[in-house]
């Protein structure tokens, strides 16, 4: 695999990692970023073959500038690289997906890039890795985005000059978004491509993932929102409608309706319901599944809402917008 280079990017992944980089020899180049581990990351992922590059900490760390840079340093080892597989540090590759990636990318000139299904390693270990796991089975075909595992074309992604450095989250529906701007496709792919060790075992670990998610959502939808699009901004207005906007609706009216305005909280449970019903006929899911998953949908409104506020008072403040981390570890890969 010759035109085949992989990128991947972590810190203090531990055990995973070493899964990480067990691709290795499928690919020509192997290319592991860092953002300032303590736990030997570098020198493990030196010892199983892989060039490593240590990110200056002293620039506000993103995923997506972590992929830019282990994307560059890829060229520089091997120019000729017609494709990259990116992958989280937290991530393994599935045996066969590095092929049949390859496969499609070579048959399709028009593909930009290819993605398959991420499957978390642990699903039953907490509630919250099992809401990822769901999260992560979307319909197979052509697709707006693919998320931090992926094989793109290398020059696709040169035309577009890679992630957008800036964005702490949804750096990859952004990047998509201009490659089909361009023309490109996207493909999702009938086919195991990934293992993923979310960690998630509590509450607040949720509630921050969640908080990402309203961020990028505001970000996105500031950012490409006015082109015919409409680049997030039904997930934004929705945040706001069931985040803010009911709730204060019903609590403000509850006095001058004697109480009558707080029918319109069934609004929620009539949310979930739909939701339920949605996923129990469109997805493999068992009862139990749907209605976890509907009720975490309709509940994520509230943290979504945080991050969508926390976006905008640091752009009218002018400030940085700081990573939002949800893991035990030190780990702050993408993970969306």
């Amino acid at each position: 695999m010759k035109q085949i280079g992989l990128v991947a990017i972590g810190r203090n992944e531990g055990q995973r990692l070493r899964q990480c980089l067990s691709a290795t020899d499928k690919v020509a180049r192997v290319v592991y970023v860092d953002s300032g581990s303590t736990d030997g990351s570098l020198e493990l992922a030196r010892s199983l073959g892989a060039h490593t590059v240590e990110l200056d900490l002293s620039i506000p760390f993103t995923a997506a500038r972590a992929r830019n840079e282990g994307f560059a340093r890829l060229l520089e080892l091997a120019p000729d690289i017609e494709f990259v597989q990116f992958v989280d540090g937290d991530c393994e590759v599935v045996d066969g997906w590095i092929d049949r990636a390859y496969s499609e990318l070579t048959a399709k000139p028009d593909l930009a890039a290819v993605c398959g299904r991420r499957r978390e390693r642990y699903p039953k270990a907490s509630i919250y890795n099992q809401l990822c796991d769901i999260e992560w089975d979307t319909p197979i075909g052509e697709t707006k985005a693919c998320g931090g595992d992926s094989m793109m074309r290398a020059t696709a992604f040169q035309q577009v000059e890679g992630f957008n450095p800036a964005l702490i989250a949804g750096e990859e529906p952004e990047l998509c978004l201009r490659l089909r701007q361009k023309d490109w496709k996207i493909l999702r792919l009938d086919a195991e491509m990934t293992l993923h060790d979310a960690q998630m075992t509590s509450f607040a670990q949720w509630r921050k993932r969640a908080q990402r998610a309203g961020h990028a959502y505001a970000e996105g939808a500031w950012m490409h929102g006015s082109e015919p699009e409409r680049h997030w901004v039904k997930e934004t207005q929705s945040t706001w409608f069931w985040g803010l906007v009911l709730p204060v609706l019903a609590l403000t009216m509850a006095w001058p309706t004697k109480g009558w305005s707080l029918l319109i909280l069934s609004g929620y449970p009539l949310a979930t319901y739909r939701t339920y019903n949605y996923y129990l006929k469109h997805r493999d899911l068992t009862t139990q599944e749907a209605a976890i998953y509907a009720f975490s949908c309709v509940l994520a409104k509230f943290p979504q809402l945080q991050g969508q506020i926390q976006f905008h008072q640091h752009r009218l403040l002018g400030q940085q917008s700081k990573l939002i981390e949800y893991k035990t570890t030190n780990s702050i890969n993408s993970a969306s």
